[in-house]
């Protein structure tokens, strides 16, 4: 068994089984940090980056890691263990798999350890694009209105702090208990996203340091221009408070920060303890977090960068001027479709995406009655596409039984997922005048979901920031139909609409009275 770090790749290429990186590991300098180091971002954007510097290319952009939560300390202690390796496993539909040994993150930094560490890293004029995985959530904003959200307790933490040497004498001149002192802040470090980035940026502008490109890599439309409006809504505020002292900076990041949009798409179970096991006993290596993935990948990538980025479109990624097309296809096709198979599947029984999408009614509801009457119809003309080939493309991967992409995690944050992705649909169609019945249906799942309890009496945990919120509307169906549609937050005023409350109410009806079975039985006879 070997322990991975850079001193055991040798022995792990003798063994000939696992591809290594095949650069010097001490080549590598860091170009980009990124934020929200998870399976995807390592099955993804990290992995691009080690076929570039697998070919000799952009060895000054390897990756600095930034964990800001409690939980990224587990990747913490397993990738500093590793010299920021890591076993990246891809399965393909016909049972083979490949391996390879992942080496584009050269550091990784857990926030709370040492923010200042994080805010050195950012200002380095080397650093040319900060990224971002922070998932949908991550952004902070109220998906019904658009409008940031000041008050979760982070941000109104960071915006009672200066984080600068003048913000923190100031409050060191006052006394810390000083009851009469005007000092309207604290002295501290950033606790969010949006305090690194703001406040990196505002150090490099009094350094006379270019900015970098701020690249958003996650699953929401306009990823780049919403990560420019929530970053822009926070340096504002932090302006208006006087908490960047006499320079405000938010007017300098509007003119001068690129934030270019993408389409990010590879399906990337969450690692269980059997990959970890697999890794071990197939290949000999003892690996903390390795990642695996479905063998697809794709990436299109608006081409605005004004610091300079690595040659992405040596390795397959598709430079664009307009990725939007794209992004509607991937957004409303796959992860609306994942939606589709998630609560229905579980509803039935089901624990993998493979089970559900082979299913005798709920494939042909998701494949005919949501993507093709429903979600194809709001996507635009995408440039080399052919859509018909996208979807059944999209159903084989949902049934490639090696990846065992679990239900749970699709079903997971669903309040950040169905007005993210799917309520759109549903507002779109609407507008046109066409059928929302297989949205609704999908509404209704989520509903009948979030009851907690199954048909036969199971119980299952409700994973969803808004647990208890959605929880307690689920619970108010015997006397209120309707009252899973009435949070204004998730589902603007579509409880308002007849076109579409209609169908969602037979829906749930159906699953409550006679099953989920029952009301896929109906929906696709009926089509």
């Amino acid at each position: 068994m070997t322990t991975l770090n850079a001193s055991a790749l040798s022995d792990i290429a003798a063994n000939g089984q696992v591809a290594v990186p095949q650069y010097p590991l001490d080549e590598r300098k860091i170009g980009i940090v990124h934020f929200g180091v998870g399976g995807f971002h390592r099955a993804h954007q990290a992995m691009y980056l080690d076929r570039l510097m697998g070919v000799g290319r952009d060895r000054d952009w390897a990756l600095c890691g930034v964990g800001l939560l409690p939980g990224d300390s587990r990747m913490r202690d397993a990738l500093t263990g590793q010299d920021g390796l890591y076993t990246l496993v891809t399965k393909a539909p016909d049972g083979s798999r490949e391996a390879r040994v992942i080496g584009s993150i050269a550091r990784y930094l857990f926030a709370p350890d040492d923010p200042e560490a994080v805010l050195a890293q950012m200002t380095d004029p080397a650093v040319r694009i900060v990224s971002l995985t922070v998932t949908e959530g991550g952004y902070n904003y109220n998906p019904s209105t658009g409008d940031f959200q000041f008050e979760t307790p982070a941000v109104a933490a960071d915006l009672r702090a200066r984080f600068d040497a003048e913000g923190a004498a100031a409050v060191a001149r006052a006394g810390t208990d000083n009851a009469g002192s005007n000092v309207a802040f604290t002295a501290g470090h950033p606790r969010t996203m949006f305090g690194f980035v703001v406040e990196a940026l505002r150090r490099r502008r009094e350094q006379g340091t270019a900015p970098f490109t701020v690249m958003s890599c996650d699953n929401v439309r306009g990823n780049g221009d919403l990560a420019k409006r929530m970053i822009l809504a926070y340096a504002r505020r932090r302006d208006e408070k006087g908490l960047h002292g006499d320079a405000p900076i938010a007017d300098w990041i509007d003119a001068e920060v690129a934030f270019p949009n993408c389409m990010v798409d590879r399906i990337t179970p969450v690692t269980a303890p059997e990959d970890i096991e697999m890794v071990r006993t197939d290949y000999g290596i003892e690996d903390a977090w390795p990642v695996v993935s479905e063998d697809f990948v794709q990436w299109v990538l608006e081409d605005e960068f004004p610091a300079g980025r690595p040659a992405y479109e040596e390795v397959g990624v598709q430079m664009v001027e307009d990725v939007e097309p794209y992004e509607l296809m991937k957004l409303r096709l796959l992860n609306c479709s994942h939606q589709a198979i998630a609560y229905f599947g579980l509803l039935l029984g089901q624990t993998y995406a493979d089970e559900a999408a082979v299913d005798e009614h709920l494939a042909p509801f998701t494949r005919t009655l949501y993507m093709d009457r429903e979600g194809t119809p709001t996507v635009p003309e995408v440039p080399g596409m052919d859509l018909a080939a996208y979807k059944d493309e999209l159903m084989a991967r949902f049934a490639n039984t090696s990846v065992k992409d679990t239900l749970a995690r699709l079903a997971a944050e669903s309040s950040d997922r169905i007005p993210t992705w799917l309520v759109p649909v549903i507002r779109e169609n609407l507008e046109a005048g066409r059928d929302v019945s297989a949205s609704a249906a999908i509404v209704a799942s989520w509903a009948r979901y979030a009851e907690g309890v199954g048909e036969n009496g199971e119980e299952w945990p409700v994973v969803d920031r808004l647990r208890d919120r959605v929880m307690a509307a689920a619970a108010k169906h015997d006397e209120d139909l309707l009252a899973f549609l009435r949070d204004q937050e998730l589902f603007g005023d579509l409880v308002e609409h007849e076109a579409f409350t209609a169908p969602y109410r037979h829906a749930l009806e159906v699953l409550r009275a006679d099953g989920t079975r029952a009301l896929l039985r109906e929906l696709v006879d009926a089509a």
